[in-house]
C-alpha cells in the first residue's frame, strides 16, 4: 500500500456519499476528478458512465451482502480486514486495519495503519484520501440525514424501496443493515475537520441541502472550469 501514500499530493478529491441528493447533481462533472466512492455507489456506474476512481468499504452487513458485486468491479478498494474471506487475491483489493471501537482518532501518519471508522465509512475515505496527500476534500451525496429512524446502529431489515439513498435499490427489500449513528460520525468529521486544517488542508461540503453543519459549504458547479473539465 506504500505505493499509494501521497500519491496524489496536493490535488483535490471527491468523496461521494450515497444521499439522495445525487439524483439532484450532474454527476458527469466529476469524470475527470479524483473520486471516492462509497459502499454501493456503484450502482449509480451505467447511469453516469464512468467508475469511481477509488471504492471504499468497512461496514460488516453492507460487505457480507454484496461483496460479490463489489469483487467484479475493475477499480482499488478499500476493505476493512473484518471482510477478507469474502475476496480473492486480486491486486486491487486493499484491506486496512478498521474498526469501530477504540480510541477516536484521526490516521494521518501510513496506510497500513489503523483506521477509527468514525460511525461512518465517509470517515474512513477522509483518512485514506488525506493519506494519499490530497489537499482538498469535496463531500457530496453526504446528506446526513434520513427518513428511517430509531436508535442508532440498530439493525433492520428493508420492507420496501430505499428512501434514504439514491437508489430504492441501494437497501432494497429484504436488505439487512444498520440504522446511523449521526452524532457519532460528528465527532469523527470534527476529528477531520481538525486534522485537515492544521496540516494546510481543507474539506468543503458541496451536498445540495445536506444537513451536515461541520465543513464550509460550496456550490458544486462553481468547481468547475466553463468546458466542465475539474481543476487539479
Amino acid at each position: 500500500m506504500l505505493v499509494y501514500e501521497n500519491i496524489h499530493a496536493g490535488k483535490r478529491a471527491f468523496i461521494i456519499g450515497n444521499g439522495p441528493s445525487l439524483k439532484h447533481m450532474d454527476l458527469g462533472l466529476l469524470k475527470n476528478e479524483i473520486t471516492f466512492g462509497l459502499n454501493r455507489i456503484y450502482l449509480a456506474f451505467p447511469e453516469i458512465g464512468f467508475s469511481t476512481t477509488y471504492l471504499v468499504s468497512v461496514n460488516d452487513l453492507v460487505l457480507e451482502q454484496c461483496a460479490k458485486e463489489m469483487a467484479k468491479l475493475n477499480v482499488p478498494k478499500w476493505i476493512t480486514w473484518r471482510a477478507h474471506k469474502h475476496f480473492k487475491p486480486d491486486g486491487k483489493t486493499h484491506f486496512i486495519d478498521s474498526d469501530y471501537t477504540g480510541a477516536e482518532d484521526f490516521n494521518h501518519t501510513c496506510l497500513s495503519g489503523r483506521f477509527f471508522e468514525g460511525f461512518t465509512v465517509t470517515y474512513v475515505a477522509l483518512q485514506i484520501a488525506y493519506l494519499m496527500g490530497i489537499r482538498e476534500a469535496i463531500l457530496i451525496g453526504v446528506d446526513h440525514n434520513f427518513s428511517t429512524k430509531g436508535p442508532a446502529n440498530t439493525v433492520v431489515v428493508s420492507t420496501g424501496d430505499d428512501p434514504n439513498h439514491f437508489s430504492g435499490k441501494y437497501f432494497g427489500r429484504g436488505f439487512k443493515w444498520q440504522l446511523p449513528d449521526l452524532e457519532g460520525s460528528e465527532r469523527a468529521y470534527h476529528l477531520a475537520y481538525n486534522t485537515y486544517k492544521a496540516n494546510g488542508r481543507s474539506i468543503l461540503d458541496a451536498t445540495v441541502n445536506g444537513k451536515l453543519t461541520i465543513f464550509d459549504k460550496v456550490n458544486f458547479t462553481t468547481l468547475f472550469s466553463q468546458n466542465g473539465k475539474g481543476k487539479a
